[in-house]
């Protein structure tokens, strides 16, 4: 029989615009303020915040006794956003803190990590700036990427949260910078100064398991992609014209495979896709349910499905 015990999640979550309702002068944010091309107001805003936070309360609770230890997330525009999140029903009783840095991406659009402060300690964070020049050669502001590195429990453990380059000006045109991304993340690695070290790389990269980029990491050898296995013509973590993709992804490295006490060994994977999170009618049927459909405001979660694995620790 399947036990709960002792298993803890680790979740990624792209927000879907997750803006608060002030505008910012030194960002492209003017359409997510009252007067703004989304007529974003406190009410969107604070409906957004419940819908967020009961998602990520809920999130791998069929596999663990409390919600996930840690959650990436992605479209966050500042700190305000994330602290009243933390501070939502779902979640202010859930001893959550968290790592977030102001990118130079032109919407003012940024990584974070959530963590849980019973079971995660964080020894050191950065940004790692993603350096790519677009093709008329002014340089790509972008997001950075975040790396964090603490201890789960009694293990001490690498975090990448990431938020590659888009697709669009064209897949295949712009691979190049989410290839730069990968990189950028190996030289990072590079500087670690252990002979196995404990990485989770998760994040919306934009691309499928399969693309380039994603390939660029797994070439390595270091690590073991869980996710490859739940893309489908008929399920992933996000919609677009009716193709599925599965551009949010966790990786592990090869330690999640070990079995001795005091560490955590990989359990399973899997897209966080209930009912609730569901378009449930219509012609977008059984798609995320987002905040936003082109201009029309829907009033739903996000257009993406977080995505998560479970960890198991063994004492």
């Amino acid at each position: 029989m399947y036990s709960s015990k002792d298993k803890y999640t680790v979740a990624f979550y792209n927000l879907e615009n997750f803006f608060d309702t002030t505008d910012d002068p030194y960002s492209l944010d003017d359409d997510f303020t009252p007067k703004g091309f989304r007529r974003w107001t406190e009410s969107k805003f604070r409906k957004k915040v419940s819908k967020i936070s009961k998602t990520i309360s809920k999130i791998g609770l069929d596999d663990s006794d409390i919600p996930p230890v840690l959650v990436g997330i992605a479209e966050v525009e500042n700190k305000t956003v994330i602290r009243a999140l933390l501070k939502s029903k779902k979640l202010r009783d859930i001893n959550y803190d968290f790592v977030h840095f102001d990118s130079p991406d032109e919407r003012g659009i940024d990584t974070a990590l959530i963590y849980h402060k019973d079971h995660f300690q964080v020894f050191h964070a950065e940004t790692l700036p993603l350096m790519v020049a677009n093709t008329n050669g002014d340089r790509d502001l972008t997001r950075d990427i975040l790396y964090v590195h603490g201890k789960l429990h009694q293990e001490e453990v690498h975090v990448f949260v990431n938020h590659w380059p888009s697709r669009r000006e064209g897949a295949e045109i712009t691979s190049y910078k989410r290839v730069k991304a990968a990189e950028t993340i190996l030289q990072r690695l590079e500087k670690i100064d252990e002979e196995f070290p404990n990485c989770i790389v998760m994040g919306d990269f934009n691309d499928d398991p399969n693309s380039e980029s994603i390939q660029t990491l797994m070439a390595t050898k270091q690590f073991i992609n869980p996710m490859k296995s739940l893309l489908s013509p008929v399920s992933g973590s996000a919609n677009y014209k009716g193709a599925w993709s599965l551009f949010d992804q966790i990786l592990v490295s090869h330690s999640f495979l070990n079995y001795e006490p005091g560490t955590h060994s990989f359990v399973k994977a899997a897209v966080f896709s209930p009912r609730f999170l569901k378009e449930w009618k219509g012609r977008y049927k059984g798609n995320p349910f987002r905040t936003y459909g082109g201009s029309n405001y829907l009033g739903g979660y996000s257009d993406h499905f977080p995505v998560y694995v479970v960890l198991e620790e063994h004492k």
